[in-house]
């Protein structure tokens, strides 16, 4: 491994154990071999640390960081600290990246100076990684910026890879919940924000998840970053367009994300992952006249058929 890497590869691991190997061979396996995997295990209890000891003594390019507790903009700006490489590309421990991940946003920031940070489509997977959909961001930098100044955060934080200089220059990461949204608001406000067009990553959607359990917090979190940048940018009469919470959270919502799951994977041809999803939404409302319409569509209606998806 180089002193200097392209690329210092940043994933902080709080009890991560349940997906970790999938997401460390996602990144040992990239295509682009220039690069430091550096990895903080912030306290966990789970098991976490000796998957993470176990790949570090095998492979030299990851470096392992381990202390107690301190929750993750403490980790992220510990791991900013740490990083060696001329861009920081950000990995969650429950996530897959793409193979070509790293060397086309390499090359992209490399062929568009102007540009700080870049993510890219992702994959939504679910908790035993069915494919659900794809979700394509806007790619300009305009509609981007157009996209943050609203609250709705339009790169995918562990989709990114930023340059890490300007990163430094801006005092890392600040306030908890919506960090990232918080960052790409005074990121885009020194240079360009982009988006590749082709997936980058399988994002993973769980219970276990930090938006699951804390998603109202990072709604009210977005809203004060949205209320900075307003005020940064003299922007008076700022409109707030942030969403809630997208995973479910308690079982009166859960009825709606189920049929918003069983909606994607069935216009994603995944017929059995529809009829798995269209039985969870009537677990949690049995006589929930939607969940009855997804199951009976998933399991009779031919699958070049898509039906609207209902909004969450």
């Amino acid at each position: 491994m180089n002193a200097t890497p392209t690329v210092s590869v940043l994933m902080p691991v709080y009890n991560g154990a349940a997906y970790l190997r999938a997401a460390m061979q996602s990144i040992l396996n990239q295509s682009f071999c220039d690069f430091e995997f550096v990895v903080l295990d912030d306290g966990s209890t789970d098991g976490s640390l000796r998957i993470l000891q176990e790949y570090a003594r095998l492979d030299g390019r990851v470096r392992l960081l381990s202390r107690e507790n301190r929750g993750l903009t403490y980790s992220l700006n510990q791991l900013i600290a740490t990083a060696r490489g001329e861009f920081m590309a950000r990995m969650d421990a429950d996530d897959i990246a793409m193979p070509e991940r790293l060397a086309r946003q390499v090359e992209f920031l490399r062929t568009h100076p102007g540009v700080l940070c870049v993510g890219g489509a992702f994959q939504i997977i679910d908790e035993a990684g069915r494919y659900l959909t794809t979700l394509y961001p806007p790619a300009s930098n305009e509609q981007i910026q157009n996209h943050l100044i609203h609250g709705r955060c339009a790169i995918s934080h562990p989709a990114a890879m930023a340059r890490l200089q300007p990163i430094r220059e801006l005092g890392g990461y600040q306030g908890d919940f919506a960090e990232d949204l918080d960052l790409w608001l005074r990121l885009g406000e020194k240079g360009e924000l982009a988006n590749l067009p082709e997936a980058v990553l399988r994002y993973r959607l769980h219970c276990a998840s930090v938006s699951e359990r804390v998603g109202h917090r990072q709604r009210d979190a977005a809203l004060v970053a949205c209320q900075a940048a307003w005020q940064r940018r003299g922007i008076r009469d700022g409109t707030f367009e942030g969403a809630s919470a997208w995973r479910p959270e308690s079982k009166a919502t859960r009825y709606a994300f189920m049929l918003q799951y069983g909606w994607w994977a069935w216009n994603s041809r995944e017929r059995a992952t529809a009829q798995l999803y269209g039985l969870r939404a009537l677990r949690a409302r049995p006589l929930g006249v939607e969940g009855w319409k997804l199951l009976l569509v998933s399991l009779l209606k031919p699958l070049d058929a898509p039906v609207p998806q209902p909004s969450p």
